[in-house]
Parts: C-alpha cells; sequence; structure tokens
C-alpha cells in the first residue's frame, strides 16, 4: 500500500478537525474579559451579564477568595438571565462591623480578593438589603448568592431605556 495515499487524506481529517475547534472554541471568547477593578484596596471584577461571560465568571471564580451572585427569581425556581439593575454591596468584618468593602455593580457576579474571616455582605437593590455571612478560608473560595423575590418591583431600580429603543421593541411586539 502506498503510505503517500494514507497521508492525504489524514493530513486533511486533522486540519478539518483543528479548523472546527477552532471554529468551536474563538466565538466562545470574543468578549473581552471584565476589568479587574480596585476598590478600599482589593481587587473586584464584576461581569456574567452576556452567556460567555458568565461562564468566565464562573470558570475563573475558584481562584478568587469570594464570589457573590445576584439574581432575581421567576418565579418558578430558576433565575432572570443576568441582572438588569445597580445593586449596591457592602461588605463589612462580621464582629466588629468594619465597613471592608463599598461598590456598586450591575452584573450577576462579583468576584473579590478577601483576606481570610469573617464577614457580612449586604447587597441592596431598590431599597431592600439582603443579609448573608461570607466566611473567607484562605485557599478555599467562599460563595454568597442574593436572590431577590419574583414579586420585587424591578421596574422602579431598571434603568430606563432610550426612547428609540422602547420604539422599537413596541413595534417587534406587534
Amino acid at each position: 500500500m502506498n503510505p503517500m495515499r494514507l497521508r492525504r487524506p489524514l493530513a486533511a481529517l486533522v486540519l478539518g478537525g483543528t479548523a472546527a475547534f477552532l471554529g468551536a472554541v474563538l466565538p466562545a471568547h470574543a468578549f473581552s474579559n471584565p476589568p479587574i477593578q480596585v476598590a478600599q484596596g482589593i481587587e473586584y471584577m464584576c461581569g456574567g451579564a452576556a452567556r460567555g461571560e458568565a461562564d468566565f465568571m464562573e470558570m475563573v471564580a475558584p481562584r478568587w477568595a469570594a464570589t457573590i451572585e445576584l439574581g432575581v427569581s421567576d418565579g418558578k425556581g430558576a433565575q432572570f438571565a443576568g441582572f438588569p439593575a445597580k445593586a449596591s454591596v457592602q461588605i463589612r468584618q462580621k464582629y466588629t462591623g468594619q465597613a471592608v468593602m463599598d461598590v456598586e455593580t450591575q452584573a450577576p457576579y462579583m468576584l473579590a480578593r478577601l483576606n481570610p474571616g469573617a464577614y457580612d455582605v449586604n447587597v441592596t437593590l431598590g431599597g431592600l438589603t439582603l443579609t448573608q455571612s461570607l466566611i473567607v478560608i484562605a485557599g478555599s473560595p467562599a460563595r454568597a448568592s442574593f436572590l431577590w423575590p419574583s414579586n420585587f418591583d424591578m421596574a422602579s431600580v431598571t434603568p430606563p431605556m432610550p426612547q428609540t429603543q422602547a420604539l422599537a421593541q413596541t413595534s417587534a411586539a406587534r
């Protein structure tokens, strides 16, 4: 059997497989990573509004000391995608009450490089504050999830859409 006859189909298979792999991987990373920011000396990153960005935030979360997840219930046991309004996130040391971090986010994920310790995390959205304890242990990522009820008045805290967008959505719905 001629070895050259096998090489061409094999090369085509390898190149075709590589192209298919790159085609599947590259669009998933077409977004830019959310920027790392600093507040009160603590690094943090907020993001996850788009599906690819949410996957990225979930992937890197174990490398951060704390993950704070924000969501609004759909009333059926699931959450609405993304997070539609600005929420105020305040992190305090649990036993002294000293403020460690105070930021605003409009993203469903917030990752923070907190020092090991016990914290109270308060997240305020539209006058409703939810509080959870968060214990950060060195080398073990901590997580707190905040889920507002489905009957929460999101219209009062969601920024208004520009008039042209609202008109386009209204006419598209007809």
